[in-house]
C-alpha cells in the first residue's frame, strides 16, 4: 500500500499538542494508504529546537554550543547544550505519551553527517565540513549517538518499527565544492564523493541495528541519489517540484535496483484539497513515473511526504498539508491497481 508520513519540521511550540496531531491523524488513514507516524522538529522553538541544535544533543563526545553565526563545537559542555538537550528529553516524554500503545513504523528524522558538518562550525574555525579529520569524528559521533537515540525511542514506545530518515540537504553541495567559506568570499573545498559516502554509510550502517530502514533526504539536488545509494540506504527522499527527465531516469534505475522513492509533494496551489488541484498533486508522481517505463504497481511501495512547512505555516496548515498528501496517496494507490 501505498504511504503516507512527513519529514519532521512541524509549526507551534507544544510538542505534545503537535505529535498528538501527527500519530492520531496518520493511525487514521483511508483504505489502501498506511499512515507512517514520526517524531515532530519545532524550529520555532529557536535554535535549540530546530535541525541542528537536535542533531547536536545526539552526538557522543562531540561537545557545542552556540556562537555568533549558530552551532559550533565547544572545549566541554555549556547551558546551550543543555537546553537542547532538555527539548530533546521533553520532546521523547511527548512521544511516549502520543504513541502510547501504539505498534508500527516510525520515522525518526534526523540531520545527516555531510550537512550537519556543514552547519556546525569548528571550536576555532570554518565549518567542520571544512576538517577532513574533524568530520570523520563527527560521522562517527553521530553514527554512535543515533544508536542511542533508537535505543531510547524503542524503550519509551516498545511496538515502534524505527525508520531513520537523515536529512542531507547540503551533500550535493559539498561534493561539489560550493559551500560558502566562514568569510563567504571563497568556497570550501569540495568533498570528494567516495570520501562522502563512506561518512555517510558509517551513520547509515550505524543506525541499522535500532532502524528497520535508513532513508536519505537529499533536499532539492537528485545529485544526492547516487552517494545516499551507495551509501547503503534503503530509500531517498527527493521534493518531486524541479526534477527533470535526467533526474528521473536515475531515480528509475536506483528503484529497479531496489531502492525506495520517498516522493516530497509540491505545495497545493490553493488551500482546498479536492478536484483537479489534488489529481495534479498526485501526477506529479505518477505522469513522470510510468513516462520512464517504471511499473504502475511500483507505485503502491513510494512513500509520500507533504511539503516541509514554511516559516510562517500554522499547525492547522501542516495539517492541512499532511491531509492533502493522505488524498493524494489515495489517487496513487488507485493508479498502482491500473
Amino acid at each position: 500500500m501505498t504511504a503516507v508520513t512527513g519529514s519532521g519540521p512541524w509549526p507551534g511550540s507544544d510538542v505534545l499538542e503537535a505529535q498528538m496531531v501527527v500519530v492520531g491523524d496518520l493511525a487514521d488513514t483511508p483504505s489502501g494508504v498506511t499512515g507512517v507516524p514520526f517524531t515532530v522538529r519545532l524550529p520555532q522553538r529557536g535554535p535549540w529546537g530546530g535541525p541542528t541544535g537536535a542533531a547536536a544533543t545526539v552526538l557522543v563526545d562531540l561537545p557545542t554550543e552556540l556562537g555568533p553565526h549558530g552551532w559550533k563545537l565547544a572545549d566541554r559542555p555549556g547551558g546551550d547544550l543543555a537546553r537542547a538537550q532538555a527539548l530533546r528529553r521533553e520532546d521523547l516524554d511527548a512521544l511516549a505519551v502520543a504513541a502510547h500503545g501504539f505498534s508500527g513504523p516510525l520515522v525518526i528524522p534526523i540531520t545527516g553527517p555531510l550537512t550537519l558538518a556543514a552547519r556546525l562550525y569548528l571550536a576555532r574555525g570554518d565549518r567542520v565540513v571544512s576538517d577532513r579529520g574533524a568530520l570523520e569524528e563527527l560521522a562517527w559521533s553521530l553514527a554512535a549517538g543515533l544508536t542511542e537515540h533508537l535505543a531510547d525511542v524503542r524503550r519509551l514506545v516498545p511496538g515502534a518499527e524505527p525508520v531513520v530518515l537523515l536529512h542531507e540537504p547540503l551533500l550535493a553541495q559539498a561534493v561539489a565544492g560550493v559551500l560558502p567559506s566562514f568569510s563567504g568570499y571563497s568556497a570550501l573545498r569540495a568533498v570528494p564523493a567516495p570520501v562522502a559516502t563512506e561518512l555517510l554509510g558509517v551513520v547509515v550502517r550505524g543506525a541499522r541495528p535500532g532502524a528497520t530502514q535508513v532513508v536519505v533526504h537529499g533536499g532539492a539536488a537528485w545529485t544526492a541519489l547516487r552517494p545516499a545509494v551507495a551509501a547503503g540506504a534503503d530509500g531517498i527522499a527527493l521534493p518531486l517540484a524541479g526534477l527533470d527527465e535526467r533526474a528521473w531516469e536515475h531515480i528509475a534505475e536506483a528503484v529497479e535496483q531496489g531502492t525506495s522513492l520517498w516522493a516530497e509533494l509540491p505545495p497545493l496551489a490553493s488551500s482546498q484539497c479536492a478536484g483537479p488541484d489534488l489529481r495534479a498533486h498526485a501526477d506529479a508522481l505518477t505522469v513522470p513515473w510510468r513516462r520512464v517505463g517504471l511499473p504502475a504497481e511500483g507505485l503502491a511501495r513510494a512513500t509520500l511526504l507533504p511539503p516541509a512547512p514554511h516559516a510562517q505555516a500554522t499547525p492547522d496548515q501542516a495539517r492541512a498539508a499532511l491531509a492533502a498528501a493522505v488524498r493524494a496517496a489515495e489517487l496513487v494507490a488507485e493508479r498502482a491497481e491500473g
